[in-house]
């Protein structure tokens, strides 16, 4: 299964977590002192944010792929 992956810096990991568990209806799947992620299936996404000095904002967007058979698809595409 391919997931779309965005990461965000934010500036108050707290209530970025309370806004985004408002936004998706649901709590995160991983939470730690400086991370939060999401893993949705409605959009497919594994949405994370993070406080860890990075500037706030798009940290980085990638596909997530389950196997190396998924990798390889992308790849040819």
């Amino acid at each position: 299964m391919k997931r779309m992956h965005l990461h965000v810096s934010v500036e108050d990991l707290s209530k970025s977590i309370t806004f985004y568990n408002t936004l998706f209806g649901t709590s995160p799947t991983v939470e730690k002192s400086d991370y939060a992620k999401w893993m949705l299936n409605d959009p497919l996404v594994n949405f994370a944010i993070s406080q860890r000095g990075a500037k706030v904002g798009l940290d980085h967007v990638g596909i997530q792929v389950e196997n190396d058979e998924e990798l390889a698809d992308i790849k040819e595409d």
